[in-house]
């Protein structure tokens, strides 16, 4: 039986690097989830083939609590919300390995590693490690949650000597962990555990509400790492193949993102930035004594209509509005007018990776037309027009203008190069960064003020007359 486990263990993994494959592109993102759906529940058969395996009414019991809830939150769930919906989810998998590694400390004997007290010194390691890295996750990510849903504050929690404190208790945590393998003490256990808990609130919560994207990534790293770690003390294969390809893959996507924002990952991670100091100062005295063209839906249509070409930049404005499917009806309106139309998508645009790109794909905006700013900057000085709907801080000149901004190095978006940039915002209020908006105040932008889903519609009602 234990080698036919194996085997199902090894197709289950190959699902998984198959599903991460698929999700690389938006049209076989579908096909990926399937693969990873069905590499998960050959995990799960395989699990609850084995012969030690008991209490099987308590298991189905769990599986369907846990599935009822799933399916009521994906049924629920706002697109809008996702990210922070990733965010907690992460935070379930950082608790999870902290009770597993617990079970594994207290009844050994039901994994096969060993007896209470009786432990090999590798097992309590990978034990203390998992539990380590599980719990910070825990925290971090419910901080994460927080900071996107709004419940805490997006400016990042700055205090002297936070650094020392962080690199003090990282310290404490890796004595710990020592300790806990030379003495297998409960005490040195849950001490780790309380430390890294503690860890956990203090790296997330100095890192700006700008900065998230990278956070999600990179608890998502966490994650994976945590349940590598407690594969390795199950002697568990699949959860070590699939634990390090989350962490692996978290890992990656948190370095193309902070490349994206021209930021070191160590600054993200013990800095952040955006809503500090320099961006309130930023943000109070811009644009005070300026002036905006301000415009109406009506304006924009004609303008648009009589364009050659339009690129349209959406951003976390068009996600809280859900105006894809209005955006989406304008584009089909203006290509049936000779426009050409194409969707301009900045790495850390929305609230996590990849969110607007699933917007855009629930509309059934056509892959093709969706391109990455490394892929459209340079037409942007050749463009008619640009839409921008809720792009705040990824269209800020002053990421390349202002050395003191808080945003300054990060690639932006090169919409003040076009002839006309027509922009959706509620206000003139700064965006999540905490800094005003140059682009507000050049010539050639008018604004838009209104709900963007709102704004849109009376642009399509405008083309259709």
């Amino acid at each position: 039986m234990e080698q036919y486990t194996q085997y199902l263990y090894l197709i289950a993994g190959i699902l998984f690097i198959l599903a991460l494959k698929g999700l690389s592109s938006p049209d076989s993102a579908r096909q990926g989830n399937r693969l990873g759906m069905i590499g998960m529940g050959l995990a799960v058969l395989a699990v609850l083939s084995q012969p030690q395996i008991g209490n099987y009414g308590l298991i189905l019991l769990a599986i369907a609590i846990g599935g009822t809830i799933g399916t009521v939150v994906a049924k629920k769930i706002e697109m809008t919300a996702l990210p922070q919906l990733v965010a907690a989810f992460h935070s379930l998998v950082g608790l999870a390995a902290v009770c597993v590694a617990g079970a594994a400390f207290y009844a050994p004997q039901a994994f096969g590693i060993g007896e209470p007290g009786n432990l090999p010194v590798g097992n309590l390691i990978e034990m203390g490690l998992g539990a380590a890295i599980g719990a910070i996750t825990f925290t971090g990510s419910i901080i994460a949650f927080g900071k996107l849903q709004g419940i805490v504050g997006g400016k990042p929690l700055v205090f002297p000597g936070q650094h020392m404190l962080n690199a003090l208790l990282g310290g404490a945590i890796i004595v710990g962990v020592v300790l806990l393998a030379l003495g297998q003490s409960d005490t040195m256990f849950w001490g780790v555990v309380i430390l890294a808990l503690v860890l956990g609130f203090l790296l997330i919560l100095p890192i700006g509400g700008a900065d998230m994207p990278v956070v999600v990534s990179m608890l998502n790293s966490y994650s994976g790492w945590a349940a590598c770690g407690i594969g390795f003390t199950l002697q568990n294969t699949l959860l070590i193949i699939t634990g390090a390809l989350v962490g692996a893959s978290g890992a990656i996507l948190s370095y193309i993102m902070c490349k994206g924002m021209n930021r070191s990952i160590f600054n993200v991670i013990l800095g952040g930035f955006g809503g500090g100091a320099t961006a309130a100062a930023a943000s109070g005295g811009a644009g005070g004594d300026k002036s905006v063209r301000a415009g109406s839906a009506e304006d924009a249509a004609f303008i648009m209509k009589n364009a050659s070409s339009v690129i349209i930049v959406p951003g976390y404005g068009m996600a809280v509005a859900q105006a894809q499917h209005a955006l989406r009806e304008m584009a089909d309106h203006l290509k049936k007018e000779g426009v050409s139309v194409r969707y301009a998508i900045h790495p850390v645009a929305g609230r996590m990776p990849g969110h607007m790109n699933v917007l855009l794909a629930e509309a059934n905006v056509p892959y093709d037309d969706v391109l990455e700013l490394e892929d459209i900057n340079r037409d942007f000085a050749s463009t008619d027009v640009v839409f921008v709907i809720g792009a705040n801080d990824v269209t800020n000149p002053a990421a390349k203008t202002d050395p003191q901004s808080p945003i300054y190095g990060m690639p932006i978006l090169d919409v003040e190069k076009a002839k006309t940039v027509l922009f959706i915002k509620r206000s003139m209020a700064a965006g999540y960064a905490g800094v005003d908006n140059e682009l507000f105040f050049r010539p050639n932008t008018m604004m838009l003020f209104g709900d963007a889903k709102k704004v849109t519609e009376d642009v399509v009602k405008a083309l259709e007359a």
